[in-house]
């Protein structure tokens, strides 16, 4: 394969690792607490020799995680929380802490306040959150201190990576970093919502067909540069 094909499959691989997020945001646009995710191109230049021109790649490994407020809708449960600004609360998984907006909680056998796949929600101290069985009145107060008939339990850690970039999408609505987590002000969680994604639906179909274009496009480039070389071999051999 000569340099234009080089060129042009790199394209077409980060095509369509594009589209693959973009499908993904599409089937989780209704997904509670789901965050938009993209790639972003980057462009290298290959020496090809002394007194030769570079040749030009792209490339798309570098993930971009959107983290705009999506819309918070009102469902009455107690135990149904959501963020309002930035932040995220923080879970703990068998493979570390892990980060989520999305705010479906419930209590499990031990009184525990846990996220539907059973990971702890910690407090600002680090520590997993109890309700007492037998509490009736559970409310939660705009700075994340949760209490039950009147009594204060514990204050839910409301956090974010030290280095903004540094989040990654681990699965489903749960987010990973290896950067330390810092404590949020200025944000507020109310009780009885829930955040819902923030995918545009009709913004990211009309991504998703054009991504199908530009993809199609390259690949009649491919398949003409491809009769192009075996026009040549066929000529050259004869």
């Amino acid at each position: 394969m000569d340099n234009a094909g080089y060129v042009s499959l790199t394209r077409q691989t980060g095509l369509l690792r594009q589209l693959e997020k973009v499908a993904n945001n599409v089937a989780n646009a209704s997904t509670t607490g789901f965050r938009r995710e993209a790639l972003i191109f980057s462009e290298y230049a290959l020496p090809t020799g002394p007194g030769s021109p570079s040749l030009s790649m792209a490339t798309a490994n570098a993930r971009f995680i959107d983290t705009t407020q999506g819309a918070l809708v009102e469902t009455g449960n107690p135990l149904d929380f959501a963020i309002s600004g930035q932040g995220f609360f923080v879970l703990q998984t068998p493979d570390g802490n892990r980060l989520t907006r999305a705010g479906a909680f419930t209590s499990n056998a031990q009184g525990e306040l846990v996220s539907p796949d059973g990971y702890r929600v910690l407090d600002s101290g680090g520590s997993p959150i109890f309700i007492p069985p037998a509490a009736h009145d559970i409310k939660l107060a705009p700075d994340g201190t949760l209490s039950a008939d009147g009594q204060p339990l514990a204050q839910l850690m409301i956090a974010e990576p030290s280095s903004p970039t540094d989040l990654a999408n681990q699965s489903g609505v749960l987010f990973k970093t290896d950067s330390p987590l810092v404590p949020v002000e200025n944000t507020s969680v109310r009780q009885g919502f829930l955040e819902q994604s923030n995918v545009n639906p009709v913004t990211e179909i009309t991504r998703l067909i054009e991504i199908q274009r530009n993809y199609e496009l390259g690949q009649k480039f491919l398949d003409r540069e491809d009769q192009r070389i075996r026009s040549v071999i066929r000529t050259l051999g004869r």
